[in-house]
């Protein structure tokens, strides 16, 4: 099949009259050409599919309250319409009964090729109490051998887990990482050197930059001024103008660039629903407009979806399109190993694009050559 775009982003610059051949799901040729060329015509901007690392929910469902494979099918949906075309569903804190749950949904969806599922985000347990967030006091712990059975089983795809530093040795953090795990740190209140010695040890990235860790300040620098400092590490960010301040998503861009800040929303099951109360773990999350909170006024989660947070990015924090498309493709590509067949539009690629309108509204989703949306 060909597909004829009058503006295609490749995934390093905008092209004009490309012509995209597909063949079992993958792109084979991108090459110039004209309509008469093509079997069919995509008209708007063509981009990459949007890859979201920390997802918790959608379509209503969270994935902690129903940990099996039809919520991750409603989850993928929802997204599908934002431009989500590869997510990692997100399991927050929990007990260790519904982790496992979770473990076997997520292996089952990648065993029946669920689109869009490619592994799975634990956020916890192992995080610290002065940091928790929403996730719940009683299921915060030392991790365990069945917890490291868990993140390194072979067949839950990409394996991401968020911890504490200060409550997870060095020695636990290679061994993860080392069986194939990306380690990523949040919810803590680690110290710049704890910090630095978990990178050292292996760890790749950070859970929601700037939420839920230690702050940058005069004496210190905490987690936050380790992510800014360090060149290598990922940085997952939430730009929904409520969770960080729109100078300090600017500063984080600056100092890391668009090559290591992922947008990821942390969407709770509101996402592509018309929910507005969600029960979780004894606490009622509310949306009011985009915001999500608990009784007290306490950010959870949050109502913001992809194709939101790359046009935040690029109409408010001045991005160019470029760089706001790939903080949402490329780079969680790069984050997760997939680098060598999502994130751009070229030979050899998985055919997930999208066709966005000139708002950078979606009109138009495909997973795999296939049309979902």
């Amino acid at each position: 099949m060909r597909y004829f775009a009058q503006q295609l982003f490749d995934g390093e610059s905008i092209q004009t009259n490309q012509i995209m051949t597909v063949e079992d799901g993958k792109i084979i040729a991108v090459t110039s050409g004209t309509k008469a060329d093509s079997d069919k015509q995509l008209l708007g901007l063509v981009t990459p599919g949007f890859i979201d690392v920390q997802v918790n929910g959608g379509g209503g469902v969270l994935f902690n309250n129903q940990p099996n494979l039809e919520a991750l099918q409603i989850m993928s949906k929802a997204h599908q319409q934002f431009g989500t075309t590869a997510m990692l569903p997100t399991l927050i804190t929990d007990d260790l009964n519904t982790m496992l749950h979770a473990g076997d949904a997520i292996a089952q969806a990648i065993t029946s090729k669920v689109h869009g599922i490619v592994g799975v985000h634990f956020e916890g347990p192992h995080l610290s109490q002065p940091k928790k967030g929403i996730h719940p006091e009683q299921h915060i712990r030392q991790i365990s051998d069945q917890e490291l059975a868990l993140f390194t089983r072979k067949d839950l795809g990409v394996v991401c887990v968020t911890l504490a530093p200060e409550n997870v040795s060095c020695d636990v953090i290679k061994h993860l990482v080392q069986a194939g795990v990306k380690v990523c740190l949040g919810h803590s209140n680690a110290t710049v050197e704890q910090t630095q010695l978990a990178i050292q040890a292996g760890a790749q990235g950070f859970t929601h930059l700037f939420n839920a860790m230690s702050p940058l300040q005069s004496r210190a620098a905490g987690m936050v001024g380790a992510a800014l400092l360090d060149d290598n590490t990922y940085c997952g960010l939430i730009v929904d103008h409520e969770h960080v301040d729109l100078a300090s998503c600017q500063l984080a861009i600056k100092c890391k660039t668009a090559n290591k800040i992922m947008l990821v929303t942390d969407a709770m099951s509101h996402v592509g629903s018309e929910q507005v109360k969600l029960q979780f773990s004894g606490m009622d999350i509310t949306r009011e407009g985009n915001k999500l909170t608990i009784e007290g006024g306490r950010l959870a989660g949050s109502a913001l979806d992809m194709a939101s947070a790359v046009r935040n990015t690029i109409q408010d924090l001045h991005c160019t399109i470029e760089d706001g498309i790939n903080m949402a493709s490329s780079t969680p590509a790069n984050f997760i190993g997939k680098q060598q067949n999502k994130g751009k539009l070229a030979a050899n690629f998985d055919a997930d694009w999208l066709v966005l309108d000139d708002q950078f509204e979606v009109n138009q989703t495909y997973i795999s050559g296939q049309k979902v949306f």
